[in-house]
């Protein structure tokens, strides 16, 4: 652990909002994560979780960054920050390698060796590798072993997952960062952050998809055996039913993300029948069963997209940990039933866990990615040092490393 640093940063750089949480561990020795501070502003520089006007989002992040820091006190140069949009993508991957020690012994060397076969892949000319996962390894045949090192055999396999991202995107976030005079110590997946400050080790272990809705992207993890098994980011969000409603009830974008937040329900006990929104002086109303019909279509079509993706790894119906629901989006009331009844699994919100210090600031639903970020900046190795870390065989390097051992234990 970065036990040579005092704090620790996660930066979410999202599609309607950029959020910075600064944390450090419990100084009354619990090795609890304690929050110190936390900032955010909104960010119109961003389409689906992809930059497309840089100094805007770089705008965001420095008017994040500034916030956080005033009220944590601390200086902040460097962070955690997620990687998402809908180029960023998944894929499995083996790796071989054999034993040449005389005694056959399986080394910390060796592990890395099989982890790093599997990370040479074909990839296109504008794409690289984000997180590597390693699954499962195999030794002479014995399959599902979580950690050889000590074992003894003559061939040593890895069933991997590897996370890759489109180069150009990847440039103008760091790009953003570099604006905004912020470092970036690693790059994650926003769904592995939210992972990481919400499930529990039992969920992981028996099996369980975390659904992260965003305003432009939903992420998608599955989690089994305590790996990760499958990533994908659906570009579908909380911005596609504002711009259901403004078509569907024929009103401004303004009023009908008011009536979103307002009177979007998805629960089918709701009394009332008309839902009035005031912007300024002036009172808009609208009929409550053509808000609620717009906005079950859009979130049964999100669990559609998520269905399919568990079907391509044959795990529809087939999670004995359910789904769990974070991001903003999940704030709408009865997503979670909803979920149950089409996705035929239990289905509940993630709830932060084990944090201490300004805690109850953060519990707003929209805040769990940038927690996750800051604890997997407390579990991450430091970073490689400035201008050393922009190489694939680099970032795939300190990954190794860090990701997977450090964040596994």
């Amino acid at each position: 652990m970065n036990s040579n640093q005092d704090f620790f940063v996660g930066i979410d750089v999202g599609t309607s909002a950029v959020r910075c949480v600064v944390g450090m561990f419990d100084p009354n020795g619990s090795n609890l994560p304690s929050i110190i501070g936390h900032g955010q502003a909104p960010n119109q520089g961003m389409r689906r979780g992809a930059v497309v006007h840089v100094d805007e989002v770089a705008d965001a992040i420095v008017h994040a960054v500034t916030e956080a820091e005033r009220i944590s006190g601390m200086s902040i140069k460097r962070a955690t920050v997620n990687v998402n949009g809908a180029h960023v993508g998944g894929l499995n991957s083996e790796g071989v390698i054999a034993i040449s020690a005389a005694n056959r012994e399986i080394t910390h060397e060796d592990r890395l060796r099989v982890e790093e076969a599997a990370t040479i892949v074909s990839l296109p000319a504008n794409r690289e590798i984000v997180q590597f996962f390693a699954k499962s390894y195999s030794l002479d045949g014995q399959r599902n072993i979580k950690d050889p090192v000590g074992m003894h055999g003559v061939r040593l396999e890895v069933d991997a997952h590897i996370v890759t991202a489109a180069s150009p995107n990847l440039r103008n976030l760091d790009m953003a960062l570099e604006k905004a005079e912020i470092t970036p110590t690693h790059h994650t997946v926003s769904g592995l952050a939210a992972a990481e400050a919400v499930l529990t080790r039992q969920q992981k272990e028996a099996g369980t998809a975390l659904i992260d809705i965003g305003a432009g992207t939903t992420n998608l993890i599955v989690f089994e055996d305590g790996e990760v098994q499958y990533v994908a980011i659906l570009p579908l969000g909380g911005q596609h039913i504002t711009n259901d409603l403004a078509i569907g009830l024929r009103t401004d974008l303004d009023i009908a993300e008011a009536v979103k937040l307002e009177h979007a329900n998805l629960k089918h006990d709701v009394k009332k029948t008309t839902a009035t929104v005031k912007i300024g002086s002036k009172s808009h109303s609208f009929e409550f069963e053509d808000i609620a019909m717009i906005v079950e279509a859009r979130v049964e079509e999100l669990l559609e997209y998520v269905d399919k993706e568990l079907q391509k790894i044959k795990r529809s119906r087939k999670l004995p940990g359910g789904i769990v629901i974070t991001g903003g989006t999940s704030k709408l009331p009865g997503i979670e039933e909803l979920a149950r009844e089409k996705l035929q699994l239990p289905a509940r919100i993630g709830k932060l866990r084990g944090i201490g210090g300004l805690a109850d600031t953060v519990e707003d639903q929209a805040f769990v990615t940038v927690v996750g970020l800051m604890m997997l900046d407390m579990l991450l190795l430091p970073s490689l040092p400035p201008g050393a870390g922009n190489t694939t065989a680099q970032q795939a390097r300190s990954l190794l490393d860090g990701m997977f051992h450090r964040f596994k234990r």
